[in-house]
């Protein structure tokens, strides 16, 4: 026999993990879009300040591929941890077991990008 007290934790739990997975999403989705955006822009000022050249400079599209590079694994990484934690709600032996945390692999590529953008800044900002 089922315990009703156990069934609504376990359905507690996978909402909070839909929570967690929707808020992914829209994570994700923002990296991927300023990625792609900022790349876009760029591009576009270029072209209009070199009159017709189409390129970027190459840092800003290093850059952009980092934050889009970012978005997708993460993206994956999130969707494999949301459907492990899927399936083993379903058993009926249920237990917590410590996960590594995406957030953290997420901020540190975030950090390397983020290093990189200021040393292309730097750099450029010396050859100027």
């Amino acid at each position: 026999m089922t315990n009703l007290n156990n069934e609504l934790a376990k359905e507690r739990s996978r909402a909070a993990a839909e929570r967690t997975m929707m808020a992914w999403i829209r994570t994700c989705l923002s990296l991927i879009s300023f990625g792609f955006g900022l790349d876009k822009i760029i591009g576009a000022i270029e072209r209009s300040r070199f009159e017709g050249s189409s390129h970027a400079g190459i840092s800003v599209r290093l850059i952009a591929i980092g934050f889009v590079l970012t978005g997708i694994l993460a993206m994956a990484a999130a969707t494999r941890q949301h459907l492990r934690v899927l399936k083993r709600l379903q058993r009926d032996d249920f237990a917590y077991i410590s996960q590594s945390s995406i957030a953290i692999f997420t901020a540190i590529a975030l950090t390397l990008i983020g290093i990189a953008a200021l040393a292309l800044l730097l750099v450029g900002a010396s050859s100027s």
